[in-house]
């Protein structure tokens, strides 16, 4: 059978996927801003899955009886909430929420599908969205709209009232459980957690960029992304904003106003001192000690960072090391910049080729797990560090007694993720 773009279609039945891709686009175009992430889910035909249901790795698995039966108008809703499940991470969520309130079993994982749909259907629907049949909704369980998942949880108990939703599947991308359909993270068409990341942080730079219309709950989803409630990210975003602003920062002299000093030297004309923005240049580890959820993160980071220094994306660039550095690229062309390596660390090359760029960065961000030799000298620059975390378990390729060097004590440090 052939595939369109993003698809990878399997051959589990007859699938009728003209009918599915039309029902894509009519979501794109009624939810322009979730028109990236519905184009990187990749198609699975299969007769196990009761209609359409996704996994973690964005597959999005569908049963051609459910398509052929369905009309494209129903179709197009039910692409966006599976779609809503993984830009809303409810798999990790439902995993997280799991180990800490002891929840195990199925039924418990149905009662977190269920408490998935309520956050998603609330206000997911209309505005040229018809809502699907069957589609769960707070009030039609007494529980009232708005609420995250974690809190619905809470608020309800499976029982005669929410017998009706036991044919509720929408796969282990809702709620973190794996199911037997799934063809699991070395299977075919699976984004890495990198490309995840990358397509939560372009919809929700829609999101935020056009917020027009868009539902008062995807506005709060693409400001959570931009500014996580955790601590090492104000912390980051505070060192950044301090580094750009100190003394001396973005400060250069212009001809364009003449100092008022030059009325006391006769026939020169001296300049002036002037405050432009600050330009911030991220240098990011992209070394093989360096994994793909850190990379991931890095792009979130690099978003918090432009919005420390006003949102000027035009003064912040990001650039790729290992061994070597790469180009240096303007934030404002994010979606295209490459993190590419995977060598050894030396993020020396990384600090010269920052220096390089003209004009010269005021604050030189890395992002890093920390195993890098540092220059020998101070840069001419003010240097915020924000160090990935390092479990020792995890990096077996380490020799034991290998202590890797510690950040300069010229440069601001911040730990990321505790």
């Amino acid at each position: 059978m052939s595939t369109g773009a993003g698809t990878g279609v399997g051959t589990a039945g007859a699938l009728d996927l003209d009918k599915l891709l039309a029902a894509r686009l009519h979501a794109a175009r009624a939810r322009p801003y979730l028109a990236t992430a519905l184009f990187a889910l990749h198609v699975v035909a299969s007769r196990r899955v009761p209609t359409m249901g996704v996994d973690r790795h964005w597959r999005c698995y569908v049963s051609p009886v459910f398509v052929d039966r369905t009309p494209v108008e129903e179709l197009a809703g039910v692409w966006v909430h599976e779609v809503s499940h993984l830009l809303r991470d409810h798999h990790g969520r439902s995993d997280r929420v799991a180990r800490e309130r002891g929840l195990t079993g199925p039924a418990e994982r149905l009662r977190m599908n269920i408490a998935a749909d309520c956050e998603i259907n609330d206000d997911a629907f209309g505005d040229g969205l018809v809502r699907p049949r069957d589609a769960v909704v707070p009030t039609a369980l007494g529980l009232p709209e708005d609420r995250p998942m974690e809190d619905y949880l809470s608020r309800f108990r499976l029982g005669p009232h929410t017998a009706h939703l036991a044919w509720l599947d929408c796969g282990s991308g809702a709620d973190g459980l794996e199911r037997p359909w799934d063809l699991g993270p070395d299977g075919a068409h699976g984004l890495s957690e990198q490309e995840r990341d990358a397509v939560r942080f372009r919809v929700a730079q829609g999101i935020t960029a056009r917020p027009g219309g868009t539902p008062r709950g995807w506005r709060r989803w693409a400001e959570e992304v931009f500014h996580p409630p955790q601590p090492w990210r104000e912390l980051l975003g505070a060192a950044v904003r301090s580094a750009a602003s100190a003394s001396g920062a973005g400060e250069d002299y212009t001809y364009g106003r003449p100092a008022r000093r030059s009325a006391a030297v006769p026939g020169a004309v001296l300049p002036s001192l002037r405050r432009r923005p600050p330009r911030v240049c991220v240098v990011v580890d992209t070394s093989g000690s360096v994994g793909d959820a850190e990379l991931g993160s890095a792009l979130l980071e690099v978003a918090a960072i432009s919005r420390a220094v006003g949102g000027r994306r035009d003064l912040v660039g990001v650039l790729s090391c290992d061994a070597a550095a790469g180009t240096v690229h303007p934030l404002c062309r994010a979606e295209g910049i490459p993190l590419v390596g995977g060598g050894g660390t030396d993020l020396r090359a990384g600090f010269a080729r920052a220096l390089r760029a003209r004009p010269r960065p005021d604050v030189v961000v890395v992002l890093t797990d920390g195993q890098t030799p540092w220059p020998a000298t101070r840069p001419p620059c003010r240097t915020v560090i924000g160090l990935f975390p390092r479990p020792r378990a995890a990096r077996p390729w380490e020799e034991d007694d290998h202590v890797p060097d510690t950040p300069p004590d010229w440069a601001r440090v911040v730990h990321l993720g505790t």
